[in-house]
């Protein structure tokens, strides 16, 4: 998968994506990520990228000129996305959209902003992280490249992984635990040790579903089913508070 990134601090985004998983995928060939600097666009002498904006105001906007000239030269991958907190919310469902697309481009903001024209008439879309601001987009850039990257076979040691994670069938990730079995007096359930996996599989479907009802009851917007209502009485919850799931999740504006 091939992924272009327009960002004035290239250097951000190299140091992390040489390292661990997406340094791995990237010496493997399976991710092709491509940095270019806009700067070296710029048409004055002093490589400006930025500008006071119009109607007055605190800080800088990033111009147009430079970003349309990088993007022109590079011809990158599509779609081009401004990373924005304008733009619409990035998820798990949104990235594994992008991964079936073969490969994409993102602009990183910086300063106050970047000017409207850029994502009127050079991208195809915004995408935002999350309701907070940061400093530029690179950060939110290596949440996007991460969280595509990792789903491309062989890139996990596992490729099964991805398909057990939070998000990936709507739910949270059901609870992990390793050895010792007792630590500091805290035990693992007993059935995790107990070695029959029919159950163990069950029981993990309970934990999910009881965590998202729980904590993001947002991600499960319909009924239950008749399945999942039997598993969440067959087993008692043993992590986080002792509630009672509802059986049903919660409606917005009303219930919470």
């Amino acid at each position: 998968m091939r992924i272009d990134v327009f960002t004035l601090f290239p250097e951000y985004i190299h140091g992390a994506l040489a390292t661990s998983l997406m340094g791995r995928a990237r010496r493997a060939g399976r991710l092709d990520v491509r940095l270019h600097d806009p700067r070296i666009h710029a048409a004055d002498p002093h490589r400006a990228v930025d500008d006071a904006p119009y109607g007055g105001g605190a800080g800088m906007v990033m111009m147009p000129g430079p970003l349309f000239a990088a993007v022109e030269a590079v011809k990158p991958t599509r779609p081009l996305l401004l990373l924005s907190a304008s733009g619409r919310r990035f998820d798990d469902g949104y990235a594994r959209a992008l991964v079936e697309r073969g490969g994409f481009s993102l602009i990183c903001g910086r300063y106050e902003g970047v000017d409207e024209r850029v994502a009127e008439h050079l991208c195809d879309g915004e995408l935002s992280v999350g309701d907070f601001v940061l400093a530029g987009g690179e950060a939110a850039a290596l949440c996007v490249i991460e969280a595509t990257a990792r789903l491309l076979p062989g890139v996990m040691g596992n490729d099964r992984s991805a398909d057990e994670e939070s998000f990936a069938d709507g739910l949270l990730e059901y609870p992990q635990y390793t050895r010792p079995a007792d630590f500091r007096g805290w035990q693992v359930p007993e059935l995790l040790r107990a070695g029959d996996h029919a159950r163990i599989r069950r029981w993990r479907r309970a934990q999910a579903l009881h965590r998202t009802l729980l904590r993001r009851p947002d991600l499960l917007q319909r009924p239950l089913s008749d399945d999942e209502r039997a598993i969440l009485a067959e087993f008692t919850p043993t992590v986080g508070p002792a509630t009672v799931a509802p059986t049903d999740p919660p409606t917005p504006g009303v219930d919470g």
